[in-house]
């Protein structure tokens, strides 16, 4: 039984309320007053008790009796195994004499409205490289600057924000170690792109972490002639990710998730500005102490070589 959070009358009171008419000589006036509803309502839960027993005061399903929209579960079954042999929703309605409507709401139930989610599913390709600095990924996230808190915090959605531009989050992913560096711009061009492989290259290089290559998606930005010339000046070797294929570049894909939740939507800024200025704070500590689970709940500079005489001057 689901009753509901307001419901007068559960199972035990409805059976409390008949007892008091049939054996304690209550009124079906009184029986009502007792539990604070009407005599009509006694009246009619006294009438299934007496047609059914205690079993008569058991909420009943309020499914029909009658679905004529229903199919019976074997033709569900005859739909579903058409299906499989590659028939198209078309052809399986014409063939089970039902509606298209009834074969595409069972084949959405069964997770098989594309032919290709009949094909196998694509294998996980998990990598990492072994030693630190081999591989950096490199992305891009575009967040709407604000000046003042929005419909995330307050849950009022009349109250528009202004349009007061964008911000891009630049993100660096060691592919070894995990951790990471960021900056904000205020645009992703390809001055942009190569001032943060330069910052980023400068940064893990003052962890003793050299970078050899970098992989980034095809945005222009990265395809430019200038960000080209920032690799070769670093001595990096660029990489691309493939067309179509986001989870090559799947560590800063994870990184900007968790950036995301944690500090773009994590807590509540007046305005774009006071959030830029937690992005540091909170790099420092995805990086230093928060757990990850890619790496078996480590903090990603513990699979660094940092000496041990430069862990305070680092740590700050």
């Amino acid at each position: 039984m689901n009753t509901h959070k307001n419901a007068r009358l559960t199972y035990l009171r409805r059976l409390e309320m008949v007892q008091d008419i049939v054996e304690g000589g209550f009124s079906a006036s009184e029986a009502a007053a007792k539990q604070g509803v009407s005599a009509v309502t006694a009246r009619k839960w006294l009438g299934r008790y007496l047609a059914g027993g205690a079993a008569g005061l058991l909420d009943k399903s309020s499914k029909p009796e009658r679905s004529p929209r229903s199919i019976a579960p074997h033709v569900a079954l005859a739909i579903v195994e058409l299906r499989r042999k590659l028939f198209l929703q078309a052809r399986i309605a014409s063939y089970m004499g039902v509606s298209k409507a009834t074969v595409s709401r069972v084949l959405r139930r069964a997770g098989l409205s594309r032919l290709s989610d009949l094909g196998p599913a694509e294998p996980v390709q998990r990598y990492e490289r072994e030693h630190p600095g081999e591989l950096l990924h490199v992305d891009i996230k575009k967040l709407g600057r604000f000046d003042k808190a929005g419909h995330r915090i307050t849950g009022d959605r009349s109250q528009r924000a202004r349009d007061v531009g964008w911000d891009y989050v630049f993100v660096a992913v060691d592919d070894h170690s995990r951790a990471a560096f960021t900056q904000v711009y205020p645009d992703e061009t390809r001055h942009s792109a190569a001032a943060f492989l330069r910052a980023a290259v400068s940064h893990f290089h003052s962890w003793g972490v050299p970078i050899q290559r970098v992989l980034t998606d095809n945005g222009m930005s990265f395809h430019s002639a200038l960000f080209s010339e920032a690799c070769l000046e670093l001595g990096v070797t660029q990489k691309f990710t493939r067309a179509f294929r986001p989870q090559t570049n799947g560590k800063a894909e994870r990184f900007i998730q968790s950036a995301l939740r944690e500090w773009a939507y994590g807590r509540r800024y007046e305005n774009s500005e006071q959030r830029r200025q937690a992005l540091p704070a909170w790099t420092h500590f995805y990086n230093w102490h928060r757990p990850h689970h890619g790496i078996n709940l480590a903090a990603p500079v513990s699979r660094l070589s940092i000496p041990r005489k430069n862990l305070l001057t680092l740590h700050s």
